[in-house]
C-alpha cells in the first residue's frame, strides 16, 4: 500500500450558505483523527475539501508536499465511507469490493485474489456470492472497508460510517476499523457524533464549531481531566465525560 502521507488544509475559506468556514490545520500522517462538533459545525463539509467533492474559495489542499487544491475526486489519494455504504444492490459481495480495483470490473486473477483477501481481513469469507440486501448493516459496512483496503489509497475518510448500528455492533466495528488501520497504517480522518468512538479509535480530536476549529489535540487530552472546555460542554459536562473515558481498542503501532 501507498505511505500514508500529511493532509493539509492551508488556510482554506469556503461559504455554505451563510457560513462562512475556515480551516487551518495539517492531519498528520498515520494517524486516526476524530473529528466532531455540534451538527452543521462543518465537519461533513471539512471531508468533502479534502476529497474534492467541494472546492475552496481560496486556500490550499496538500497531501505531503503535493497541491492538490483543483484536483478531482478520482484524482486524490483518498478513500471514502459513507454511513449509507454506497454499495450497488444488484452486484455480489465481491464485485462491490472489486469496484474499488476496476469500475469495469475487469479483474485480473491477481485482482480477484486481492478480493478474496479484503474480504478475509473484514471477516466475510463465505459470503462472497451474496447481494447486499442478503447482510446485516454491520455486514454491509464491512464490504465499504473491504473496498477501501483494495483500492489502496494513503487516506482515509469516513463520514458517520457507523452511525445507524447499534451500540455493540458499532464497537465491533470501531474495532475492525482500528485493526486495519494497524495492519495498513492510512492517514484516517473519522467524522462522529459519538464520543465513545472517539476515545476508542482517535491518536487526534479536532472539534468544530460554526465552520471553525475551536479546539484540537491528542485524544488523551480531551478524554483527559482537563478537556478544552467546549468540548466539556458539548459531551454534558464533566460526568458525561468521566463515562467516556474508555480504553481504546487497540494501540498505536510502534
Amino acid at each position: 500500500m501507498s505511505d500514508a502521507v500529511d493532509v493539509g488544509l492551508d488556510d482554506v475559506r469556503f461559504r455554505y450558505a451563510e457560513t462562512q468556514m475556515a480551516f487551518d490545520t495539517l492531519f498528520p500522517a498515520g494517524n486516526v483523527t476524530a473529528v466532531m462538533g455540534p451538527s452543521g459545525s462543518g465537519k461533513s463539509t471539512l471531508l468533502n475539501l479534502v476529497a474534492g467533492f467541494e472546492s475552496p474559495d481560496s486556500g490550499k489542499v496538500t497531501f505531503g508536499d503535493v497541491d492538490l487544491t483543483g484536483a478531482t475526486p478520482s484524482q486524490r489519494p483518498v478513500s471514502m465511507v459513507f454511513q449509507e455504504n454506497n454499495l450497488f444492490s444488484h452486484l455480489t459481495v465481491a464485485d462491490n469490493v472489486g469496484l474499488g480495483i476496476s469500475p469495469s470490473l475487469r479483474l485480473t486473477a491477481d485482482d480477484r485474489a486481492l478480493v478474496e483477501r479484503a474480504l478475509q481481513q473484514t471477516g466475510l469469507a463465505g459470503k462472497e456470492k451474496r447481494l447486499p440486501r442478503e447482510l446485516s448493516g454491520g455486514e454491509r459496512q464491512r464490504v465499504a472497508l473491504a473496498r477501501v483496503l483494495v483500492r489502496n489509497r494513503p487516506v482515509l475518510l469516513l463520514d458517520e460510517p457507523f452511525a445507524s448500528l447499534g451500540p455493540a455492533l458499532r464497537e465491533d466495528m470501531v474495532g475492525l476499523l482500528r485493526q486495519l488501520q494497524a495492519d495498513r497504517p492510512m492517514t484516517v480522518l473519522f467524522v462522529t457524533h459519538q464520543p465513545e468512538d472517539a476515545a476508542r479509535i482517535a491518536d487526534t480530536v479536532v472539534f468544530l464549531d460554526e465552520g471553525r476549529i475551536a479546539a484540537q489535540g491528542p485524544a488523551s487530552a480531551f478524554f483527559g481531566p482537563t478537556p478544552p472546555e467546549i468540548f466539556r460542554r458539548y459531551v454534558g459536562g464533566a460526568q458525561g465525560l468521566k463515562a467516556r473515558q474508555l480504553h481504546p481498542v487497540a494501540a498505536k503501532p510502534t
